[in-house]
């Protein structure tokens, strides 16, 4: 049956809907339970209906979720994260959406609605901010909680993300660090905020750059031009300009033959004029193909670095 058909002077709106709105669109109940049987409207949870050309997206699905929480509740972590329009899903999460994360201000229950995971937390009304109806922490404070909450490498790569999206800063993160004392995950955090970068352009090259802080290597600079007669022309993820090496992360992107290319030659004239070019791929951050690379920059870097002990 298309909804269509059913509908009498009222269209769904663009947006989630309840139960009750269902009485003022003029659709009968056994007319919605058609058009959810035949996949023209969805229910992501009890009580909140979807039109199915709507965007399944966590975004989506905390603006749905929203009309059944309690004034108390707010969307956090990775979905909070999602609607500042930063995405620390893996494929296989965003494939089958994951449950919205909420928090409820400390004092009240935290929701037990099936779809959601809920979670309990003292947040200040300054960590609390609304967008498009939706209150959702704001991007600091939800940089905050994933910084506790991820594995290291996602979520260094998380901070890197909303300092580069949202211009948070490491002073603003230290400056949150006492009220976190005690809280799982604040050792983590700690010792990533110094590691914040900006200018890092992809997940991946917040994981090499973690993992070469945890090695105890010396940190490089990120995003390095090398300039040909004096003009900026070849840009490295990461170097040691005084020691001539270069660190580069080749993702899905350097698949592509152009750029494979493009690859081949400006790295042939790096080690013409005397760089050491350590390429980094997807599968090198486990046990013998991550220590393969560290060692590579350890040993390029002993020469100029002799007096540093690894």
């Amino acid at each position: 049956m298309n909804l269509s058909l059913v509908k009498t002077d009222s269209t769904l709106p663009e947006r989630p809907f309840t139960a009750s709105d269902v009485k003022s669109m003029a659709i009968n109940r056994y007319a919605l339970d058609q058009a959810i049987s035949h996949g023209d409207v969805r229910r992501p949870f009890r009580g909140i209906y979807l039109p199915s050309e709507v965007d399944d997206d966590p975004a989506t699905r905390a603006a749905a979720l929203v009309n059944v929480l309690s004034e108390h509740q707010v969307i956090s972590d990775r979905t909070a994260a999602w609607v500042h329009g930063i995405n620390t899903y893996s494929r296989v999460e965003e494939s089958q959406p994951p449950p919205v994360e909420t928090c409820a201000v400390r004092g009240f229950t935290r929701t037990r609605l099936a779809g959601a995971d809920g979670h309990t937390r003292d947040l200040l009304p300054d960590d609390i901010t609304i967008i498009g109806g939706v209150p959702v922490t704001t991007p600091l404070r939800t940089a905050l909680d994933l910084g506790c909450n991820l594995n290291r490498r996602e979520a260094m790569a998380a901070l890197n993300e909303f300092a580069k999206n949202h211009g948070i800063t490491r002073n603003a993160l230290s400056k949150e660090l006492p009220r976190f004392r005690g809280r799982r995950g604040v050792v983590q955090l700690r010792g990533l905020v110094p590691l914040v970068n900006r200018h890092l352009e992809s997940q991946r090259e917040s994981w090499v750059l973690v993992a070469i802080s945890d090695a105890g290597l010396p940190l490089p600079e990120a995003q390095v031009w090398v300039d040909v007669d004096g003009i900026p022309t070849y840009r490295l993820d990461f170097a040691y300009p005084l020691a001539r090496v270069a660190v580069e992360y080749d993702g899905d992107g350097h698949d592509n033959e152009d750029q494979r290319i493009y690859d081949e030659e400006r790295r042939g004239w790096l080690v013409d004029h005397g760089w050491t070019i350590i390429i980094v791929r997807k599968g090198d951050f486990t046990g013998d193909r991550l220590d393969a690379w560290l060692r590579e920059i350890k040993d390029a870097l002993t020469p100029t670095y002799n007096s540093r002990r690894f």
